[in-house]
């Protein structure tokens, strides 16, 4: 089956990057920041239930998440 953590850390990450590219209004872009949160939390909790391959995917994940942080504070 997999690592449900893992998987679930995937797909916060996907939707925070899918609300972001769709947010045009000021309660969009704070449902942008709660999945935000929530990719970061979903992160956290994969990783130190993970293999090393996943704890690298993970990791690009994570970088993913960095620069979607970063686009929202520029705008």
């Amino acid at each position: 089956m997999g690592n449900p953590l893992y998987q679930e850390a995937r797909e916060a990450v996907a939707r925070a990057e899918l609300l972001a590219l769709a947010a045009e209004t000021d309660i969009q872009r704070e449902a942008v920041q709660k999945e935000y949160s929530r990719a970061k939390q979903a992160l956290s909790s994969a990783f130190a239930n993970s293999t090393p391959a996943e704890q690298e995917q993970l990791a690009n994940l994570q970088e993913q998440l960095l620069q979607l942080g970063d686009l929202e504070q520029t705008e």
